[in-house]
């Protein structure tokens, strides 16, 4: 049973996610269905992540608990909470907008939300590629770079700080636009898939597509542990703004284990939850101890098939 599963999943999970999952969000928001069962959605998509992952795994033991399942799970809850409260929130902003903003309400539903990922995408990555250029940034940052093992809950592993001044950067512009709370409800759903997308385990395929969208083949390049070469595909949605600052990078020929993730700067970064949460108001969350690839040759080779 499991020989048959493993060819859907590695050509299937992805559309499954994107179309199917990102397909049933649109349209369940767009006929104003109550939200608890876009919640309902995203458990879904949760379990079909676990699923694929231990089906068809890219590593195996990244799909054991190293003692961080329990820290995994409450940076989600609370990360999942600040993102349903800033969408729950949208309404009492959009009152203070004059004028009702420049939201193109008369566009399908579908290409407004397509509008709003773009636009987040940009404010996300930006913050992103900021936040490993700026010590201050850095430090709140780091707090995602520490994992050791790729899959899916790592994609809402961050410091609660950080994830708010992302998703600031990302959903502001489109509150000052006007965007209806429908479709907020509906990037917020995408979000949460493309994180799991992005960090999963499974050894999922989307053929020339990984050098367009922000997915777990270019992603694990990005949680490289060595000083200055994780500075690569920042982007969420896309890798639009990873070609325009020059970050895009792909290797078909690295493979990853957990030695080669976290951060070589600083190897004893803490592992529970609220230690994590303090790490960066202490001296330690600078994480400014250089070290190189021991390997430099195998991570630049761009846009390979």
């Amino acid at each position: 049973m499991k020989r048959l599963l493993r060819p859907l999943i590695r050509y299937g999970y992805a559309p499954l996610m994107l179309i199917g999952v990102n397909g049933t969000g649109i349209a369940l928001a767009a006929s104003g269905a109550p939200k608890p069962w876009l919640l309902a959605l995203l458990a879904l998509a949760v379990g079909l992540s676990f699923t694929a992952e231990r089906l068809l795994p890219y590593q195996e033991t990244w799909n054991h608990s190293a003692g961080d399942a329990g820290r995994d799970t409450a940076h989600t809850f609370v990360n999942e909470t600040l993102l349903l409260v800033s969408v729950a929130a949208i309404p009492a902003l959009a009152a203070l907008i004059p004028a009702g903003g420049i939201w193109p309400h008369h566009w399908p539903f579908v290409l407004q939300v397509l509008a709003a990922v773009l636009v987040a995408d940009a404010g996300l990555t930006l913050v992103h590629f900021a936040s490993h250029k700026i010590g201050a940034l850095w430090r709140f940052h780091a707090v995602h770079h520490s994992v050791t093992r790729f899959y899916g809950l790592n994609g809402l592993m961050k410091h609660p700080l950080h994830q708010t001044l992302e998703m600031t950067a990302g959903v502001v512009p489109l509150v000052l636009a006007g965007m209806p709370v429908t479709v907020a409800a509906a990037l917020a759903l995408a979000v949460a898939v493309q994180l799991l997308l992005q960090h999963s385990n499974a050894d999922y395929r989307v053929g020339p597509l990984k050098h367009i969208l922000a997915l777990n083949e270019g992603h694990r390049f990005h949680h490289l542990k060595w000083a200055g070469i994780g500075d690569v595909n920042f982007g969420l949605f896309t890798l639009t703004w990873d070609y325009l600052l020059g970050t895009k990078t792909y290797d078909p020929h690295r493979r990853f284990t957990s030695d080669m993730l976290g951060m070589a700067a600083h190897p004893d970064y803490p592992t529970a939850y609220l230690p994590q949460l303090a790490e960066p108001f202490r001296p330690s969350g600078a994480c400014t101890h250089p070290s190189e690839d021991p390997a430099p040759d195998r991570h630049t080779t761009a846009d390979t098939a």
